[in-house]
């Protein structure tokens, strides 16, 4: 199940207005299919996917921690 929130174009701004907190995301091509999931900073880790290229939308869910991110994370890739 796709996390629920709407899709955002990858691009400068999205990234800027990304929060600096940890979160799990999620990276799609153009059509909203989703390429893959991941945690860490939010913002940090979208610059990155932005530099290279990684994905043309991103949606994403803040959390309190790392451990939970990366707890989120694990649990969002068995039920996609």
């Amino acid at each position: 199940m796709p996390l629920q929130k709407p899709w955002r174009d990858l691009d400068r701004e999205t990234v800027a207005s990304a929060p600096d907190r940890p979160g799990v995301y999620e990276l799609g091509d153009a059509d909203g299919t989703v390429l893959s999931i991941d945690h860490g900073v939010l913002q940090d880790e979208l610059k990155t996917a932005l530099a290279y290229g990684d994905g043309e939308r991103v949606r994403w869910t803040e959390a309190h921690t790392l451990d939970q991110a990366e707890e989120l994370a694990s649990e969002h890739r068995e039920r996609l």
